[in-house]
């Protein structure tokens, strides 16, 4: 709060969102749009719903995916199959700014709920298509999945060892996608807000990730070769690595200076001529002498236990981080201290998630609502489009809703 202002709404109270979407590109970026105040309504499969559901079990009886992803969002369960389903689906995009959608290529269109024909019809709203590869070209057919689509973009090629190209550990591909898509109904947003009018937005997750390998891709297409694959090394800095130390862990270090090489030899190294020495003064030349660089830092960093270590890197000035493993994210004392996390209500009962990274003093905090059960808000979300409970009953039956 700022001390004498009113608190400011949260940014997108009053917006209302319908998305037909599944696995993890569109469903993060509505989920973002939720945490700012946005409505959700998600529109899922009568049979198991969005196949996110059924990744895994590991949150608690729930999909880690599913749970990361949807939080704060209202379940309707269609049949799109039946015209009566993309009918309801038709009724809630009649009352909402935005439609986010990422099916398979074409399908969209053959429903009628592709942007361009929604936004011909209601050009105030926001319409979102979200794919694999983009709506032409000879890829736009293409299936494509988050490590597919890392591989065609470059990514893994990049990622790894000299030995073994990876993939990333996260789903890129699909955060990359689902980050400008939300950008992208912001801005749309905005532009409504001065023009009137919504429009489609494209996003496709080849490009979001194709714009995300800006430096190696300039770097291959201007210098002539590609970075190359250096573990947790830097492709073109020295020192720049995860060094073991003494009692089992590892630190990183980036010198990303040569008055910070100076510091670490005079101060951690406890060899200040090599502050000076030709083969290690400049960058280039650590780049050149990289064993050897490595061989002194290594040999200087070994005999510390991780904590000393760190001690004695942070009081050098020398950039460094402890090499963490995921559970230890979940107990990283940054995010304690400053009460990154919550709980959100869940068909299994509260579960730990962290505030979403864009905070906004002086307003609200995000609201952080519940992850839905499939279907939970089919019933009241048909009444609210003006269904008797008789209709209801009869999509019931015959398996257009659930």
């Amino acid at each position: 709060m700022i001390p004498g202002m009113e608190p400011l709404p949260l940014p997108l109270e009053g917006i209302t969102v319908v998305a037909v979407e599944q696995a993890v590109a569109a469903p993060f970026a509505t989920r973002q749009l939720a945490d700012l105040g946005a409505r959700v309504i998600k529109v899922e499969r009568i049979d198991g719903g969005d196949f996110a559901r059924g990744y895994d079990t590991a949150a608690g009886g729930l999909a880690s995916h599913f749970v990361w992803c949807n939080r704060g969002k209202e379940s309707i369960a269609l049949d799109l199959k039946d015209p009566r389903g993309v009918d309801v689906v038709r009724q809630l995009i009649a009352g909402a700014d935005v439609f986010v959608q990422n099916l398979a290529h074409g399908a969209a269109a053959r429903l009628g709920l592709d942007a361009a024909s929604l936004c011909a019809a209601h050009p105030r709203l926001v319409a979102v298509d979200i794919s694999g590869y983009g709506p032409s070209g000879p890829y736009a057919d293409k299936r494509a999945y988050d490590m597919l689509v890392q591989c065609e973009a470059g990514l893994v090629s990049v990622t790894g060892t000299p030995e073994q190209p990876v993939k990333a550990g996260i789903p890129a591909a699909d955060i990359a996608a689902a980050m400008y898509a939300f950008s992208g109904v912001l801005a749309a947003l905005v532009r409504r807000g001065v023009s009137g009018r919504g429009g489609p937005v494209e996003v496709s997750m080849l490009d979001a990730l194709a714009e995300w390998m800006g430096h190696p891709l300039h770097h291959a297409m201007h210098g002539g070769t590609p970075p190359a694959r250096t573990g947790l090394a830097h492709a073109v800095i020295a020192p720049y690595d995860a060094y073991p130390t003494a009692d089992g862990g590892r630190v990183l270090l980036s010198v990303q200076n040569d008055r910070e090489w100076r510091r670490l030899a005079e101060q951690v190294l406890r060899r200040p001529e090599l502050g000076t020495d030709p083969d290690f003064a400049t960058n280039a030349a650590r780049v050149v002498n990289r064993e050897r660089t490595d061989a002194l830092v290594g040999e200087a960093l070994g005999g510390l236990g991780a904590d000393e270590a760190v001690g004695l890197l942070e009081r050098a000035g020398v950039a460094c981080a402890r090499l963490r493993d995921v559970q230890q994210l979940a107990e990283h004392p940054q995010l304690a201290a400053r009460e990154r996390w919550r709980e959100v209500g869940s068909p299994v009962g509260p579960l730990r998630a962290l505030l979403p990274p864009i905070t906004l003093p002086g307003g609200g905090e995000a609201r952080m609502g519940d992850v839905p059960a499939l279907g939970e808000h089919t019933v009241a979300l048909l009444r609210a489009v003006g269904m008797a409970d008789v209709e209801i009953a009869a999509l019931r039956r015959d398996g257009v809703v659930a």
